[in-house]
């Protein structure tokens, strides 16, 4: 039993709440447990500059941020320049929800999914993939309904969850104090079919074998099925 009295299989509480800001077209607060965080979907009727010309595709991108009072000491806003770390999520993040959608449906249009944490307890990278994918969702229902997307460029839903191997025994869905004892820590993201996005599994201490790690893939597959179940 674990310190909040979970299965070593068994995902914390998870709740998605839709439409929680007023302006952005996409709006969701997503709860993993005691990690919160508000994610967002602004939308450009245009590509990003950097595209050539004659590519007709869309784009989605992401931005992250831990907001100052996130964490137990206060963490300093990245106002000009973020950090290795913030800039891997945000790349995650894009990276994923890019993975779920066909571009080419949605033409000269820039999605940018802001997720910004306002408490943070362990795996805010993953709840923010899940609720990115739901802002997401949302927003491109609006925009078939306003009739500025022709049909909707979705393939498939996309999840995240984070696992580890703690004190010997594999361990879904970590909270901080979990995290940050791991011996390995892993985030996995799967599309609803069980196509792979990202599989970053890495040794804290001693290294692993490799049935732990077919272990850790197939707990946390479980774990995503019943995350994209709640959608």
């Amino acid at each position: 039993m674990r310190v909040d009295g979970r299965e070593n299989n068994q995902l914390r509480n998870i709740k998605f709440t839709h439409n929680f800001t007023k302006h952005a077209l996409g709006s969701v607060l997503v709860e993993f447990g005691d990690t919160k965080v508000i994610v967002t979907a602004s939308v450009d009727l245009k590509k990003p500059k950097w595209m050539a010309e004659d590519d007709e595709r869309g784009w989605v991108t992401a931005e992250y941020s831990l907001l100052p009072a996130s964490t137990n000491t206060r963490c300093r806003r990245e106002r000009e320049k973020v950090s290795g770390r913030t800039h891997e999520i945000q790349r995650l993040i894009g990276r994923s929800l890019r993975a779920c959608v066909d571009l080419s449906k949605m033409p000269k249009m820039t999605i940018t999914i802001d997720a910004d944490v306002i408490q943070a307890d362990g795996g805010t990278r993953t709840a923010s993939i899940c609720g990115g994918f739901l802002a997401l969702r949302d927003a491109v229902n609006k925009l078939i309904d306003s009739g500025d997307l022709a049909e909707n460029p979705i393939i498939e839903p996309v999840g995240a969850v984070s696992i580890g191997i703690v004190d010997g025994e594999i361990k879904l869905d970590l909270n901080y104090e979990e995290d940050s004892h791991a011996r390995v820590d892993s985030n996995v993201v799967l599309t609803k079919s069980g196509k792979i996005v990202d599989f970053q599994t890495t040794s804290e201490g001693e290294p692993y074998e490799y049935e732990k790690m077919l272990e850790l893939f197939a707990v946390a597959k479980s774990g995503i099925d019943k995350i994209i179940g709640m959608y």
